[in-house]
C-alpha cells in the first residue's frame, strides 16, 4: 500500500528530519538514505519498521539539520588549530611544493568549531521518537486506503454471489438436458445396445458437468474474504491465496460447463477475481 509520513524531531540543539515512503510490494522491502551520524539509529529504525509492517516498498530517509533549537555560538578549539598549525609546517617542511591550509579547510576541520558531535544515546532516543509518530502517520495513512480497498473488494464480491445465485438454481436443469441429449445420441449412435449400458455412461458423464461442487466452495471461499475484511488488520497475504482459490473454482466452472449461460458466469467470475486480485497486492 502506498503512504507518506515526515516527522521533524529536536536533538542536540539540532533538528532529525524523517520520511517514510511505501509503495506496493507483495513482500517487505526496506531501502535506508541515511548519512553517517545517523547510521548509529539504523538498526532501531528497521527494528520498528518491521515490526509495524508485513508489505511494501519502504524508503525510510533521515538527515540532521542544525540549529534546531537555538543558534549556537561558534568558537574555534585552539588546541585543535595549534595541532594544525604544527602539522602544516611540518608537511610543508618535508614537501616544499605543498600549499598551505586554508582558511575554508580549517573551519571545515572535524572539531574545529567546538565539539558539535551529538551523543549516539541522544540520536537513539530522538530516533525513536521519531520513527514511533511517523510509523504512526504512514500506518493511519495507509489504513484509510485500506478502507477504500476493503469497499472495493466488497463490491465485487457482492457481484460474484449474485452469478452465483444465478447460475446455482439452474445446474441440475442444465444436467437432465443434457443427460437427455446424449442418450438420444448414444441410442442412434449404438441402437439396440443395452439400455443399462447407456444409463451407466449418461450417469458417469453427468457426475463429470455437475457444478454445484464448485459453487459451493465459491460461496466458502467468499464468505472468507467477508470475514477476513471485517476483521481487519494485516490481510494481503490470507487475501491473495483465497484469490488462486476462487480462480481455481471458477476455471474449473468453466472447463466443466455444458451452457452458454453457465460459460458466460464462469468468465465474468475469472473478470471479476483477476480484478480482485490487483487490489489485494495493494493491501498490508
Amino acid at each position: 500500500m502506498t503512504g507518506f509520513a515526515t516527522v521533524a524531531v529536536s536533538v542536540g540543539g539540532a533538528t532529525l528530519n524523517l520520511e517514510l515512503r511505501t509503495v506496493n510490494s507483495r513482500f517487505l522491502d526496506l531501502h535506508f538514505r541515511l548519512p553517517d551520524e545517523l547510521r548509529v539509529i539504523e538498526p532501531l529504525l528497521r527494528e520498528q519498521i518491521t515490526g509495524a509492517l508485513a508489505r511494501g516498498k519502504v524508503d525510510c530517509r533521515a538527515g540532521l539539520q542544525a540549529g534546531g533549537e537555538a543558534t549556537r555560538e561558534l568558537a574555534l578549539n585552539p588546541q585543535l588549530l595549534a595541532q594544525l598549525v604544527s602539522l602544516d609546517a611540518s608537511v610543508r617542511a618535508a614537501l616544499p611544493q605543498a600549499a598551505p591550509l586554508s582558511v575554508a579547510e580549517v573551519l571545515r576541520w572535524p572539531g574545529m568549531l567546538g565539539d558539535d558531535a551529538i551523543p549516539a544515546e541522544a540520536l537513539t532516543e530522538a530516533g525513536g521518537r521519531a520513527i514511533r509518530q511517523a510509523l504512526a502517520d504512514l500506518t493511519a495513512s495507509r489504513g484509510r486506503e485500506g478502507v477504500r480497498l476493503a469497499a472495493i473488494l466488497m463490491e465485487r464480491v457482492v457481484r460474484m454471489r449474485e452469478l452465483v445465485a444465478q447460475v446455482t438454481p439452474r445446474v441440475p436443469e442444465v444436467v437432465r438436458d443434457y443427460q437427455a441429449k446424449l442418450v438420444q445420441k448414444l441410442q442412434e449412435a449404438i441402437g439396440s445396445a443395452d439400455d443399462e449400458r447407456i444409463r451407466t455412461e449418461v450417469g458417469l458423464f453427468a457426475v463429470r458437468i455437475d457444478v454445484a461442487e464448485e459453487l459451493n466452495r465459491l460461496s466458502t471461499h467468499l464468505d472468507e474474504v467477508e470475514r477476513i475484511l471485517a476483521k481487519g488488520g494485516s490481510a494481503g497475504k490470507r487475501l491473495d491465496f483465497l484469490m488462486q482459490e476462487l480462480n481455481r473454482e471458477a476455471n474449473t466452472l468453466a472447463s466443466k460447463s455444458v451452457a452458454a449461460d453457465v460459460s458466460g458466469v464462469a468468465m465474468e467470475l475469472k473478470i471479476l477475481i483477476e480484478q480482485m486480485r490487483e487490489q489485494v497486492q495493494n493491501i498490508e
